[in-house]
């Protein structure tokens, strides 16, 4: 199971997904551009001790992670508004990338096309943190591929 970040814009949020792949035992991929410098410096700052915890992988353009070997290994299942196909009514696979858009656009057109599956999460009201969002899509996409860490790891 992978976590992706597409363009994110606000620092907290990646230091948040790198503490949030390390404690699931997860990858975590960011694609370029962001919003911020991605530098070790930046993510030790939003990230403490867990950006040495965590599979970390940036891609430098949406052309590089899709030419990554990683796609050739599962599907591409995007999150976003524009779905009508709730997560928990989809069937998660082991080697699924689950992978979310930038706060303030979500991603274009040409990243829809390219998912193998597009999906929401039912709320209230008009957004949640891509994070949240991100720790409930990985909670129920681990749990039905018995993918969550042993105690003893």
């Amino acid at each position: 199971m992978r976590l992706c970040l597409f363009q994110p814009d606000i620092p907290q949020n990646v230091g948040a997904a790198i503490r949030l792949a390390a404690c699931l035992g997860v990858t975590l991929e960011v694609i370029e551009p962001c919003g911020f410098p991605l530098s070790d410096k930046s993510l030790r700052r939003v990230a403490m001790d867990y950006v040495d915890q965590v599979d970390l992988e940036h891609h430098d353009s949406w052309e590089d992670f899709l030419n990554h070997p990683a796609r050739k290994l599962g599907r591409l299942v995007l999150f976003t508004t524009r779905s009508a196909r709730p997560y928990v009514d989809f069937s998660f696979q082991a080697g699924d990338t689950l992978l979310f858009g930038r706060e303030s656009a979500g991603v274009p057109d040409e990243v829809h096309a390219a998912a193998d599956a597009a999906l929401f999460i039912p709320i209230r009201g008009r957004s949640l943190n891509v994070t949240k969002a991100a720790a409930m899509a990985l909670g129920e996409a681990l749990r039905q591929t018995d993918g969550f860490p042993s105690i003893a790891d």
